[in-house]
């Protein structure tokens, strides 16, 4: 059999593995979902007006904050739910599995593409359950076409891709599941700090560059734009190259690590 086709059939049959294992095992994907719907509703309902309120000029409209902060908690959940796939590869190094796989007849790069791919799937689930529990408490895009809404799922696909190559980095390179937890929380914690829940104009000037600066505010930034016609400006390039960049740089730290002699 040929590279390609060997290539594809192994990594089918490794993406299957990891998705039987999310759902014989789905408490760890549970918990890292539920951290982005209750900061939703937290926002939303305990903290909705007064925000509101600051975005608005004075006006507390709780439908407008609503509006401002779901791209935020989207991206979000992106960052939550990609720990899982760092649990997952850890998880997978300190039991052996990969080491027992190295010596079978296998295309060597499927493991590691099951395990993103399959990260992915579960990243693109999540995002639609969030979007449900959004639209159930108020959220609308009444004036996004169906091609703004195509391209918001594409940077919604390609933002998950980035940061799944970066997790199954941290796993990797972690040498156990608890290690890489902590070493992913980075990825939970960078969304607080954008323009997710206040803009970032709004924040004290010597922070900033901080916020602006890093890659989730950029595409939370030309999510607005594509659902609410917000001003998009250089966001869209801008978040568009921290993807390809972070894809490249966790596929060739992932790859790297993977294929180094294990001690």
């Amino acid at each position: 059999m040929s590279t390609l086709p060997l290539a594809v059939r192994d990594s089918t049959t490794m993406l299957r593995r990891n998705l039987l294992h999310a759902r014989r095992y789905p408490s760890l994907t549970l918990n890292l979902l539920l951290t982005p719907i209750m900061m939703l509703l937290l926002f939303v309902y305990i903290f909705g007006d007064v925000m509101s309120a600051g975005i608005g000029g004075g006006n507390a409209d709780r439908s407008d904050y609503i509006a401002y902060i779901v791209p935020g908690i989207l991206m979000m959940t992106i960052g939550s739910t990609v720990i899982g796939a760092a649990v997952s590869v850890s998880t997978d190094m300190a039991e052996g599995v990969i080491a027992r796989f190295r010596t079978m007849a296998i295309h060597r790069g499927s493991v590691i593409i099951g395990h993103v791919v399959g990260s992915v799937l579960q990243v693109l689930a999540s995002l639609l359950l969030v979007a449900a529990v959004a639209l159930a408490i108020g959220f609308r895009s009444t004036d996004a076409t169906a091609l703004e809404w195509l391209a918001a799922f594409a940077l919604l696909a390609l933002f998950a891709l980035a940061l799944t190559w970066i997790a199954v980095g941290m796993g990797l390179a972690s040498p156990n599941a608890e290690a890489a937890s902590n070493m992913a929380m980075p990825l939970i914690l960078l969304p607080l700090i954008s323009s997710a829940f206040i803009p970032a104009d709004t924040m004290p000037g010597w922070f900033q560059p901080i916020a602006q600066y890093q890659p989730f505010t950029p595409a939370i930034e030309t999510l607005r734009g594509l659902l609410l016609g917000t001003e998009i400006g250089n966001n869209g390039w801008i978040a568009i190259t921290w993807c390809i960049a972070l894809s490249a740089l966790g596929y060739l730290w992932s790859t790297s690590l993977f294929n180094r002699d294990p001690k």
